[in-house]
């Protein structure tokens, strides 16, 4: 198996559970927070500012504050701000992790930063408001309103951080392989779909017209 799948989500979706069962079916890794924790690790930065700058759109105050900080650091300069080292140590862990294998990748411009990967299957998964505030209510043990507007604030959040570095519109049709409404399978039904996509990236399937007609049997 070769396929890295990444998968972007609305917040309540499913979309990080869907991940993780997927990951467990094919017996590949999966990385969420675990992706920050290499990038961390490989950068030298310190884990909680990447946890910060986590998918959070650019904040100019924080930035001011902390690239000030890294200033007065030794061996960091005033080139790239601390927001930028920060991004761009994820996008290199994003295609170093990519390179050892098969894994599944959960947001963070995963699909941007390997989409000349021929490997590569992205998908975005998303669900309507109500399942949604549903979920999140009742995982969070808040009202649905408090659940609906943290729904939107942090979905917000997501698509600044995915549009301002990927130059693409965060959760459209055409800015990923496949999107997928995961209340109308269900989630299980969800990690089937996505298992069949990748069966079928493994080993396709040639249509009728890319069938050599010598090779088909005789009437």
């Amino acid at each position: 198996m070769k396929t890295i799948i990444t998968i972007g989500r609305q917040f309540g979706s499913g979309g990080k559970e869907v991940g993780i069962r997927v990951a467990k079916e094919l017996g590949i890794p999966f990385y969420d927070k675990e992706l920050l924790q290499e990038a961390a690790k490989k950068s030298g930065l310190c884990e909680k500012i990447f946890e910060n700058f986590d998918e959070r759109p650019k904040s100019l105050l924080y930035s001011i504050a902390m690239d000030s900080y890294m200033f007065a650091l030794p061996g960091t300069g005033a080139g790239d701000s601390l927001e930028q080292q920060v991004y761009l140590a994820t996008f290199d862990t994003i295609r170093h992790l990519a390179a050892q294998g098969p894994c599944v990748i959960i947001g963070r411009c995963a699909d941007y930063a390997l989409a000349d990967d021929p490997n590569h299957l992205s998908i975005f998964i998303h669900a309507p408001m109500d399942v949604r505030i549903e979920r999140v209510a009742k995982r969070q043990h808040v009202t649905p309103e408090k659940a609906r507007q943290l729904i939107l604030k942090t979905d917000k959040r997501r698509a600044s951080y995915y549009e301002y570095y990927s130059s693409q519109k965060w959760g459209a049709v055409d800015s990923y392989d496949f999107c997928i409404d995961s209340s109308y399978l269900g989630l299980g039904g969800t990690v089937e779909l996505i298992q069949t996509m990748v069966a079928h990236k493994e080993h396709p399937i040639p249509s009728p017209t890319e069938i050599d007609p010598t090779q088909q049997p005789e009437a």
